[in-house]
């Protein structure tokens, strides 16, 4: 097994146990306030946050900085890397800090215009909230750079426990601070503060400083020294800058998909919007095990590769991940979707709104194999620090996002949404990887594998459907999925195979 293997190993595993707490996490906020007004303005309020810490600090500074922090550490080694690395901090910081500033003094402005469609007081609600959330936004500012600077060590352990310490906090909330009355753990019951939705949002933010804190240690095992400078005219700095721009707009046009998400929502039945996060997270989940994984582990390897000069390693690195990624995810969508109504009956929701959240999910999963390539395609192109073609690429996702998505919201509420996101960023990744393949000839070679995908992917969700057939029960679904599974392995063998050797 080599060590990008290895390493989404490592990712895959600690990114499963974040879903897991994750699913956890979601179960009991919607037994807690399923469907409610509440819960539509806790997830409305998180929505400028989280694109404010996306873009500065999250995904966007990640893949632009690890490319040129890989290209410092194989000419100054780590010293010159950890430099660079306290440079942009503290840039980062700064710009996060003043830009939070500014939402807080505007959020009553902002809101109106993310949620148009709620009454008065809800939008309150979502303005305090949000402002409030601006707290977790700062921490991860600092822990999304943390972050970036072990993986470019190829050190992937504690980044990739650090998300399951935030669902922890969150947790913390829901089950400690949340509830009016404690919960029951055989004879013991434990304390309830009874803070309602705002026990939920500190528990976020308990989450988002242990993000922070379970990560510092790995500062210290790579000798990183802080030093309280910027320099904006320093040839790393700039470097940075030039790359992340775009990747930031990038980030942002990303990030404006599901804010216009919860726009078009705001104007649908009750429990839409939760709908929207639930669908999106069932996607996620295989998402993040597969195209999050392996895309994290392979970002340092591709970007050494073209510091290098190995452009046929280069090749050859995407060329596998693509045809692990198409061997994984075909099937994998295709049982999610039969087996969804017994997935979504864990959440206690009451009918209506568990069959909105099952053709919603749907409608995301049919993009599970666009968003996973994804992943690999936009970092084949940050590797090579080319951030112009990714940005535009999803400049134009965004627009054919709100024409679509504007008709299908109409037509099919909140699963017209899913599919409106399916269908544009399974275009986006296939427009990249055509891309990609006319620099890198043979890219895109995939042999007959795409047959035996397809036959392993029929028997699978044959078999499946008349297992969901008899029964929709919880226990039936996760056998089905589990059988089905184990029924394309088989066909599927060489590309697990190609995945180890990564």
């Amino acid at each position: 097994m080599t060590h990008v293997a290895r390493s989404t190993f490592i990712i895959a595993v600690f990114f499963g146990l974040e879903k897991v707490l994750g699913l956890l996490r979601r179960l009991i906020i919607n037994r807690q306030f399923g469907g409610s007004a509440a819960l539509d303005a806790f997830e409305t309020a998180n929505t400028l946050p989280d694109l404010l810490f996306a873009i500065i600090a999250g995904g966007a500074l990640a893949i632009a900085l690890i490319p040129v922090l890989s290209e410092y550490l194989e000419r100054d080694g780590r010293p010159g890397m950890w430099d660079l690395f306290s440079r942009v901090a503290n840039l980062v910081f700064i710009t996060t800090a003043a830009l939070s500033l500014v939402v807080a003094l505007s959020a009553n402005v902002v809101v109106r215009w993310l949620a148009p469609g709620f009454p008065a007081d809800q939008q309150a609600l979502v303005a305090e909230l949000m402002r409030l959330n601006l707290i977790s936004t700062l921490l991860f500012s600092l822990s999304g750079l943390v972050m970036a600077g072990l993986q470019t060590n190829q050190h992937f352990l504690l980044p990739a426990i650090a998300p399951s310490m935030y669902d922890i906090g969150g947790l913390f909330g829901l089950i400690i601070l949340a509830p009016e009355s404690g919960y029951h753990i055989g004879s013991v019951t434990l304390p309830a503060y009874g803070m309602g939705i705002y026990g939920v949002l500190y528990g976020t933010v308990i989450g988002s400083a242990l993000f922070l804190l379970v990560q510092l240690p790995g500062l210290i095992i790579y000798q990183f020294r802080w030093k309280p400078w910027i320099d904006l005219h320093n040839p790393g700095v700039l470097q940075v800058i030039h790359v992340l721009v775009p990747r930031a707009l990038n980030v942002l046009f990303f990030n404006l998909i599901f804010i216009f998400q919860e726009r078009f929502a705001s104007y649908l039945v009750t429990g839409s919007v939760n709908a929207l996060s639930l669908g999106w997270l069932f996607m996620q989940v295989p998402e993040t095990l597969i195209g999050t994984a392996i895309g994290t582990a392979l970002l340092p390897t591709l970007s050494e590769q073209i510091a290098r000069g190995e452009k046929e390693q280069f090749q050859i690195s995407l060329n596998r991940s693509l045809r692990a990624i198409l061997a994984l995810t075909i099937p994998i969508t295709i049982l999610l979707i039969v087996v969804m109504p017994p997935a979504v009956s864990v959440l206690g929701l009451n009918p209506a709104s568990a069959d909105l959240v099952v053709w919603t999910a749907r409608g995301f999963l049919l993009g599970l194999v666009g968003h996973s390539l994804l992943e690999i395609s936009v970092r084949a192109f940050y590797a090579q620090q080319n951030a112009r073609v990714p940005v535009i690429a999803a400049g134009v996702t965004l627009v054919m996002f709100i024409a679509i998505g504007a008709v299908l919201s109409l037509r099919l509420g909140a699963p017209g949404i899913g599919l409106a996101s399916s269908i544009v960023f399974t275009g986006e990744a296939l427009a990249l990887w055509f891309l990609l393949s006319r620099r890198f000839s043979g890219l895109l070679a995939t042999g007959r594998m795409l047959y035996r995908v397809a036959l392993g992917t029929g028997v699978s969700s044959l078999i499946a459907s008349i297992f969901m057939s008899q029964s929709s029960s919880l226990i039936i679904g996760m056998g089905t999925l589990i059988i089905g599974g184990l029924v394309v392995i088989p066909f599927i063998l060489p590309e697990i195979r190609l995945l180890l050797k990564l």
